[in-house]
């Protein structure tokens, strides 16, 4: 059995600073590192990676909104669609931050309130939107657009500038989003959040449009994260789907009755929240659990001929890492662990 392990934005934030690393305690992850294969290729999304590896063809963007739709309980049918995730936006010193959806703790009512002012202001535009999940807005639109967008991980913690989508239709699409901002705005239910301490949703992220794709790669035969678009992608390949286990132990108990030779996939996004929003403590507990509750695990399990192959991948803006690590090459105790940094460049 083959076990894959994704893990974005394993080497911290973007300008992490120089001794982000001291005193940091990652024994198994680091051993593994050193004594892995390791390629580096360019950089891509979260959901690129995992578009790539089923073979989803991306379309304007990586069409995660009809993908995750259905998992939502949503149909595509023909239309075209938009993620439409609520957002906000955060004035700092020289920029308006972006924070995602994950972070602002809205629940199922509060979304269905929000979403109904929105489809009250632009039936006439022929946009329809859906709370499908608290986290999850998507958006109908009539036409399909000329836009180019980024996706919510490549999006989360930058200058919203930096980031607004692209294409033809990009300046119509800005105009909207100015509009959804002043009927956000306006809402009590924002007013209400404030006052108990929580961010505004002040704002959506349109991303991941498409129309109904085919998902016809297979290469793992079960997933587990919590992530939607994994589900969604397992589900249409056929593949086992399920939610991430307590950790590597419980992972490795639960697939000891697996065949051989089976390639499985595991999500794990903890590291790259507190990177997007350089967060460096947030970020440093973050690889300390992962080490602890996951690596240590699945490197036992390897040692132990329950696993045949563990490859880590972490996809990221700067560049996407891969590192495959077989039994022979975890026995290579000559090789000496070398610290992140050395793969952060």
């Amino acid at each position: 059995m083959n076990c894959t392990l994704l893990v974005p934005d394993l080497f911290g934030p973007q300008d992490a600073p120089a001794d982000i690393e001291r005193g940091l305690a990652l024994p198994s992850l680091l051993v593994a590192l050193a004594r892995s294969r390791h390629e580096k290729h360019a950089p891509i999304p979260l959901e690129g990676w995992l578009c790539q590896a089923f073979e989803v063809e991306r379309q304007q963007d990586w069409p995660v909104a009809p993908l995750t739709l259905s998992v939502d309980g949503g149909d595509p049918g023909d239309a075209y669609w938009l993620r439409a995730d609520p957002i906000h936006l955060q004035l700092q010193r020289d920029r308006v931050a972006l924070m995602a959806s994950d972070m602002l703790q809205l629940t199922q009512q509060d979304a269905d309130h929000m979403v109904a002012a929105l489809n009250a202001q632009f039936a006439v535009d022929g946009l329809v939107f859906e709370a499908r999940a608290p986290q999850r807005w998507y958006v109908r639109v009539a036409h399909r657009p000329s836009l180019v967008t980024q996706t919510i991980t490549a999006a989360a913690g930058h200058d919203v500038h930096d980031v607004l989508p692209t294409g033809e239709d990009a300046s119509a699409w800005r105009k909207i989003f100015n509009e959804i901002q002043m009927v956000l705005h306006a809402l009590p239910v924002n007013e209400q959040r404030v006052d108990a301490g929580l961010p505004a949703i002040n704002s959506v992220w349109i991303w991941g449009g498409g129309v109904r794709t085919d998902v016809p790669g297979r290469p793992f035969n079960a997933v587990w994260s919590d992530d939607a678009l994994t589900q969604s992608l397992g589900a249409h390949a056929d593949a086992h789907a399920a939610r991430l286990p307590k950790d590597g132990a419980a992972w490795v108990d639960g697939a000891r009755a697996q065949p051989a030779g089976e390639d499985r996939l595991i999500v794990i996004p903890d590291c790259a929240q507190s990177a997007a929003y350089g967060d460096v403590g947030g970020w440093r507990d973050a690889m300390e659990r992962l080490d602890r509750s996951w690596i240590a695990p699945l490197v036992a399990a390897l040692r132990n001929k329950l696993l045949e192959r563990l490859v880590i991948v972490s996809p990221g803006i700067k560049a996407c890492h891969r590192f495959e690590l077989g039994r022979r090459s975890l026995s290579k105790f000559w090789v000496a662990a070398r610290p992140l940094s050395a793969y952060r460049s």
